[in-house]
């Protein structure tokens, strides 16, 4: 059978089911289109959890960037994981407790404050649109080179399957189906890596590989790895270049705007009781765990391999791969446009190497070599391993199927979230507060349906700023909802004077940072050097900056005003105190 009808016969089958479970669980109530009817198992919410978590960043693209950033890559393994557990153990079941179903609800309402439900609904759509123009961009991807059409007509296409589910199921379609998801993406995940791991290194487990001996050869699969890329001028690749403070800042930015993803805590309210939030975050992070330890060894055997069919020995004696005799994975991914050569020597052989290394340059050149031809888009690593690898057809077939499912279940969270701050938060707590309960799912629904053509736009027609922007969101959440949620939770005495100027400040702040060297919407204004940078930190990482002075801001204000009123000072302290606590002596 060819690859593409097994590919069609895989990706529609895992298709059948997602819809298949959307009807049969789809939403009668603005309980169930939010969160579930509250009456999802603390396993199968885990399972959920970790597909709503391990989006097509998670799945596509990390792997994709250790394989080209190497050690550097290490702080989204760090950042997101451990985002994940501060999410768990400080923010989620305090919030399920609050028993509201959105973020922007609790901060309006433990701030007593319309305004600031609506900084904080701000705040949300920012954040999940510039995520969920990722996820299309993903979803596009993936099709365009598996059902081999355009980006547009792949696009299309994932548009109309998530508009379909997240809007006929709401969050109770949505999770049974990420359970599904989450079956089909791991799977997709581990099983091409195990066979490349045992084939690189004959170790089954690609955690060990990473650590083990090539087959046949007496070194180390890292240590082969830096040798390889040193040769063609790239760093070393168990070596980072960044310093110490920015990696800090990188890894703390994306834990802290993890931990405010809006989709991800309202994962928490689907469980019926307290305890089973904090039993789903524990199966949810073994879950994700699974994913996370595999992506480092995915990463480097990749980037092994692909340099190993580029340039052999990757040294002057070994001849490059001549352009004509190129695999058939080559000439797959350059339809797509993701993979590109141009023969600047006119040898008709493919020269790879880092020209940006003025070090390198002398040696290149003394090979004939007249810069890098060969243009890789990091996104297509995971993607196109199994196929570099020359693993079996229904393997190829698999991960497409889990770059699907895993760009999607994310796709489906974060519209359901904009949506739900729209109907919830915005037309039923701020412009129409008597509205029914069938109007107001009504405008929840519709909303997921503009949201869906907003992030078809951008996935097709990324922004230049997309890819900068991912940095952005994470620095934003950080910045702007995850201290007002701290605070909200561990201090009576921050007030709604407090919450709204420190939500501001570091959302400002962090924006104005961003735009100085990015630029998005205009010209860089500065250089995006490390010595320009404030205390050598980058873009990526000045969350964590607009997260303190937020705290420092907050604290400052609330101290010059009045306190809270006494019923929030209470409504804080039932948050806090398990209930019954003060009677266990007496039974």
């Amino acid at each position: 059978m060819e690859l593409q009808t097994l590919t069609f016969i895989v990706v529609g089958f895992t298709f059948v089911i997602y819809i298949g479970i959307a009807v049969w669980s789809r939403a009668k109530s603005t309980g169930d289109f939010y969160v579930a009817g509250k009456g999802v198992h603390p396993v199968a919410n885990g399972m959920a959890t970790a597909a709503d978590w391990m989006s097509a960043a998670s799945f596509i693209s990390m792997a994709g960037l250790i394989a080209f950033l190497g050690y550097d890559g290490s702080v989204y393994l760090m950042g997101w994981t451990g985002g994940y557990v501060l999410l768990a153990l400080l923010l989620a079941p305090y919030l399920r407790k609050y028993g509201k179903f959105t973020v922007p609800s609790f901060i309006g309402d433990r701030y007593y404050s319309s305004a600031a439900r609506i900084v904080a609904v701000i705040c949300l759509i920012f954040i999940s649109f510039t995520y969920v123009a990722g996820q299309m961009r993903g979803v596009g991807i993936v099709f365009s080179r598996f059902l081999e059409v355009d980006i547009l007509t792949g696009l299309i296409i994932g548009m109309g399957i998530v508009f379909f589910y997240a809007v006929l199921g709401g969050m109770k379609g949505i999770t049974y189906t990420q359970v599904a998801q989450y079956c089909v993406l791991i799977f997709a995940y581990t099983v091409p890596a195990i066979f490349i791991s045992i084939q690189l290194t004959g170790h089954v487990l690609p955690q060990t590989g990473l650590g083990g001996q090539v087959t046949g050869e007496s070194v180390y699969l890292l240590d082969k790895l830096n040798t390889v890329i040193q040769d063609l001028g790239f760093g070393e690749y168990t070596d980072g270049s960044k310093s110490m403070i920015d990696m800090f800042a990188i890894t703390l930015a994306l834990m802290v705007g993890t931990a405010g993803l809006p989709h991800v805590i309202v994962r928490f309210f689907t469980v019926p009781k307290v305890s089973d939030a904090r039993k789903s975050a524990g199966w949810a992070l073994l879950f994700i765990a699974l994913l996370y330890t595999t992506a480092p060894a995915v990463g480097a055997m990749a980037r092994l391999n692909l340099i190993n069919t580029i340039q052999p020995g990757a040294v002057a004696t070994a001849p490059n791969l001549a352009y004509d005799e190129r695999p058939d994975w080559f000439r797959t991914w350059e339809d797509t446009g993701l993979l590109s050569f141009e023969d600047k020597n006119g040898d008709g052989r493919i020269q790879y190497y880092n020209d940006t290394n003025p070090e390198f340059t002398p040696i290149a050149e003394s090979r004939g070599w007249n810069g890098n031809e060969l243009d890789v888009d990091r996104d297509i690593m995971v993607l196109a391993n199994p196929e570099i690898a020359n693993l079996p057809d229904w393997v190829i077939a698999l991960v497409a199927a889990g770059g699907v499912a895993a760009a999607l279940s994310t796709a489906a969270g974060l519209l359901l979230v904009i949506s739900a701050a729209v109907s919830h938060d915005l037309v039923k707590s701020v412009i129409a507060p008597n509205i029914s309960d069938k109007a107001e799912l009504m405008v929840g629904r519709l909303a997921a349906a503009v949201a869906i053509l907003i992030a078809g736009y951008l996935g097709y027609n990324p922004p230049g700023f997309v890819a900068q922007v991912v940095a952005f969101a994470f620095g934003l959440a950080a910045a702007s909802l995850f201290p007002a949620i701290i605070m909200g939770i561990f201090s009576k005495r921050i007030n709604r004077e407090g919450a709204i100027a420190g939500m501001l400040t570091g959302l400002i702040f962090t924006f104005g940072y961003i735009i100085y060297f990015k630029g998005v919407f205009i010209q860089p204004l500065a250089e995006n050097t490390p010595e320009n940078w404030l205390f050598g930190i980058s873009p990526e990482g000045i969350g964590v900056v607009g997260m303190l002075i937020n705290f420092g801001v907050a604290f400052i204000v609330s101290r010059l005003t009045s306190a809270p009123p006494e019923h929030i000072q209470e409504l804080i302290e039932d948050i806090r105190v398990p209930r019954g606590a003060g009677h266990a002596h007496s039974h």
